[in-house]
């Protein structure tokens, strides 16, 4: 019977103090209110009114400057670029893809895949990237950035893409 008691006593919690209590709703990466939809993006009130600012945009400003970097071959996953190669070939490139962001009141948080041109130093061209994105979106939007998270899910070699050319022009 005692260790019943002891083995209830290991398994109680005990009742967390407002400061540590976690809030009811999960905890995202930036200063979204509460019920605030996602896609709906930020609005910044001023004197003379309000600027509303929608995620779409910040994942474009995002995109746009990690392309920017030296080092930076391409955005997104294999299964987008797939796509997206098919998207350069009518002119509709998505500036959003391999990009991810959050956005609250005043501050955002962005995701981004990248493919890094062999044999830049992988560090190097992610810190840049780093740097660059958050610096963009800062200065256009005025918000301020929390966290950029590169995921870099490949190396692109010069040449890789035109072996079967080479191949055909050996063979004729």
């Amino acid at each position: 019977m005692a260790d019943t008691k002891n083995d209830t006593t290991k398994n109680a919690t005990t009742p967390a103090t407002p400061a540590e209590a976690t809030p009811a709703t999960p905890a995202g990466r930036v200063d979204r209110p509460a019920g605030a939809n996602a896609a709906a993006g930020t609005t910044q009130a001023t004197n003379g009114g309000s600027t509303t600012i929608a995620d779409s945009v910040v994942a474009k400003v995002a995109g746009i400057a990690a392309r920017e970097v030296r080092g930076v071959y391409a955005l997104g996953g294999g299964g987008a670029r797939a796509f997206g190669a098919i998207r350069d070939a009518v002119n509709a490139t998505d500036l959003t893809q391999g990009v991810r962001v959050e956005v609250g009141q005043t501050q955002a948080a962005a995701d981004l895949t990248i493919v890094v041109e062999y044999p830049m130093p992988i560090h190097s061209v992610a810190a840049e990237v780093r740097s660059t994105v958050a610096g963009a979106i800062t200065r256009l939007t005025g918000l301020e950035v929390v966290e950029v998270n590169i995921e870099v899910n490949d190396i692109h070699v010069p040449g890789e893409d035109n072996d079967d050319d080479d191949t055909e022009a050996r063979v004729a």
